[in-house]
């Protein structure tokens, strides 16, 4: 299989199972389960297809991936309780998940609009709107909202593939230093808690307080 399709599958797989541990967390049914993997999976890559104006969507014209999906929700629903922490495994799948799919994502913007802005963009939106969904429908805390670094993680990911493809890298060589380049930014966040800086410290006032 072509690299960007093993990516491809690759990114649908992990963040289906990222999807299935959180209605793991929720003590959900099976259907629940394969509905979170399916939603998570192919959510960022269903926002790219349509901003991208490549209608039907991918999973439209094959449906491999939704069979993928929920394959992954099935394995997730028969072996979540072995895992020690479902948490922890499920961050650490999802950095995988963005890792693969913000080089897939920056690739087909590349090869859509020859732009290397919307590329970049269209990397880090299907890296990173899955992740969204899936804590947004399971109740979760958003990955968005966490103080350590994830868009920012895909977004060095998409740019270094794009840049290496724009200086002549090979497929391979440029899909391999984008992927390494967002795992070890989303890794190292994760694990030494990488920040970028934030604004203003002062809480928000209550709403009632500024009327």
């Amino acid at each position: 299989m072509p690299i960007l399709e093993i990516l491809d599958y690759a990114g649908v797989a992990v963040f289906a199972a990222t999807g299935a541990l959180s209605a793991s967390r929720k003590q959900l049914d099976i259907i629940g389960y394969i509905f979170l993997a399916s939603v998570t999976g192919i959510g960022g890559g269903t926002l790219r297809d349509i901003i991208l104006g490549a209608t039907p969507v991918f999973w439209v014209t094959n449906p491999a991936y939704l069979i993928v999906c929920g394959c992954a929700g099935l394995l997730v629903f028969f072996s979540a309780h072995m895992m020690e922490s479902r948490y922890k495994f499920l961050v650490w799948l999802d950095a995988i998940g963005l890792s693969a799919y913000c080089v897939m994502g920056a690739a087909k913007g590349l090869a859509a609009t020859g732009s290397p802005i919307v590329a970049v963009v269209t990397g880090m939106l299907t890296a990173t709107f899955g992740g969204i969904l899936r804590d947004l429908l399971a109740g979760e805390p958003s990955v968005l909202l966490r103080p350590e670094i994830y868009v920012t993680a895909a977004l060095a990911g998409s740019g270094v593939f794009t840049a290496a493809t724009f200086f002549g890298a090979s497929l391979l060589v440029a899909s391999s230093l984008g992927v390494v380049t967002a795992f070890a930014v989303r890794g190292g966040a994760l694990k030494y808690g990488w920040t970028l800086p934030t604004g203003d410290p002062r809480p928000g006032r209550h709403p009632d307080d500024v009327m």
